[in-house]
């Protein structure tokens, strides 16, 4: 592309992640005519990212609260190379509402939702509010409470809210510090040990209860906001196979749920984007009763997610392309929902180094040897490493990210495992036998998914 055929007023972009996500953000930027900027880590001076970024600015020690996440280093890398906008990528600081207004305080364009949209979404009791006020169900639970309250208050709102309960994070995301109890005597230990994660992970150890659904399917709508109320959603996905309360498997559309709940939940995605007011990509998640259908808010992610490339592979939407050009004072298409148009279907999975048979342990090491199927029409690969790149305990251990497109569902799953068996990983443990036998079993093939069930096939999944 020409200068010319730049979205609005960009040059430069700086993409303030690492590793696959930076990687997939530099090529849609690239293909919009911006230079791109990496930010590194001593720990990833040769890394992927570094390695395709036309300029790139080393930002501190491998440790991530000395670099990824130090909000001066990386906006003075921002400053010190002439970029004009700042994508934050998920993870590090892609849901920090004051490292955003840094940016914007700078002068600089933050592609991103506005930082309040990020602190009301950010804080779960808020945005729970706020979903009510949308007209969005929500599951029972409490207020927040911050560490030092007294254990007879939690304990009279964990009876209000019924058990099974979860204790979670006020500002966690991903999974991260969720913690079930299913008595009143593990409550206290479970309400200590989450603060005392959430304090370590996002400085701030307040947490809430949240009713637990049993055999319960996670589903969330991906929403693309202006801005000014309008909102689309471009259809839901499927999240449902877990481990460790983080998503192993994501699929669009859901398998097995009915038309008129897909239809509401997707409304109500929707609705909340626009009542919020809330610009560019986001998700909002939701938990689904197995057996009724019913669903309820869980959270809003307000950034792109790990699982986009789900959406983008049906409706042939390039997110960060419309990301780029919202920041850039673009209206970038489709505007109206008749416009989003799905077609077949869509199946993401996670390659990562990690030992299934412990526990799901992240593993380290060097990749040795590292074979990927070359990508087609109905087949992506999404990727942040490279053979004879070091897998190290600093970073999370996603390796690459399979995504496979079929017109139906059954081809789908047909063509991801056809893909899985052409990877070749050496040097490092990984989970790929375990994908393999999560999208080969039959009762995946049947569409029979719930945030149990890799547990229930515990025995077929993670035999030896």
């Amino acid at each position: 592309m020409t200068g010319a055929d730049r979205p609005g007023r960009l040059s430069r972009l700086l993409v303030a992640n690492r590793g696959e996500i930076a990687c997939r953000v530099m090529r849609s930027a690239r293909a919009l005519g911006l230079s791109t900027v990496a930010v590194h880590s001593e720990a990833d001076a040769g890394s992927m990212h570094v390695a395709i970024a036309d300029h790139a600015v080393a930002i501190g020690p491998a440790a991530a609260a000395q670099s990824y996440l130090d909000m001066d280093r990386v906006l003075a890398a921002a400053q010190g190379s002439q970029a004009d906008a700042v994508h934050p990528g998920y993870g590090f600081l892609a849901e920090n509402a004051a490292f955003a207004r840094a940016v914007e305080a700078a002068g600089l364009v933050w592609v991103g939702p506005s930082p309040q949209s990020i602190d009301d979404m950010g804080d779960k009791e808020r945005a729970r509010a706020l979903a009510r006020a949308a007209g969005v169900p929500v599951l029972p639970g409490s207020d927040r409470f911050a560490p030092g309250v007294p254990l007879d208050a939690v304990g009279a709102a964990a009876e209000a809210v019924g058990y099974p309960l979860l204790v979670k994070a006020a500002a966690g995301g991903g999974g991260i510090g969720m913690r079930r109890v299913d008595e009143p005597a593990a409550l206290a230990a479970a309400v200590e040990s989450t603060q005392a994660l959430a304090q370590r992970a996002f400085g701030d150890g307040a947490v809430y209860l949240e009713r637990y659904v049993a055999r319960a399917r996670h589903v969330e709508v991906q929403v693309f906001g202006f801005g000014d109320g309008r909102a689309v959603h471009l259809h839901e996905r499927d999240c449902s196979v877990q481990r460790r309360f983080q998503k192993v498997v994501e699929e669009s559309p859901a398998p097995g749920l009915a038309i008129d709940r897909r239809d509401a939940m997707c409304e109500a995605a929707a609705a909340l984007a626009r009542a919020q007011h809330y610009r560019g990509a986001g998700t909002v998640e939701f938990v689904v009763d197995a057996d009724g259908g019913e669903f309820y808010f869980l959270e809003m992610n307000t950034r792109i997610q790990v699982e986009h490339p789900v959406t983008e592979m049906n409706t042939g939407l390039d997110l960060v392309s419309m990301q780029l050009r919202l920041a850039a004072g673009e209206s970038p298409a489709p505007a109206r929902q008749v416009d989003v148009r799905p077609q077949g279907h869509a199946i993401e999975v996670r390659l990562y180094a990690e030992r299934p048979a412990r526990g799901f342990l992240p593993a380290t090491g060097t990749l040795a040897r590292f074979d990927l199927p070359a990508p087609t029409d109905d087949l992506r690969v999404d990727c942040g490493v490279r053979a004879g790149d070091a897998i190290t305990h600093w970073y999370d251990p996603m390796i690459a990210k399979v995504i496979a497109h079929g017109a139906t569902r059954e081809a789908a799953i047909d063509r991801l495992l056809e893909a899985l068996s052409a990877i070749v990983v050496e040097g490092v443990e990984t989970n790929l036998a375990f994908l393999r036998r999560v999208i080969g079993h039959p009762a995946f093939r049947a569409g029979a998914v719930h945030t149990g069930f890799i547990d229930e096939h515990r025995a077929a999944l993670l035999a030896p």
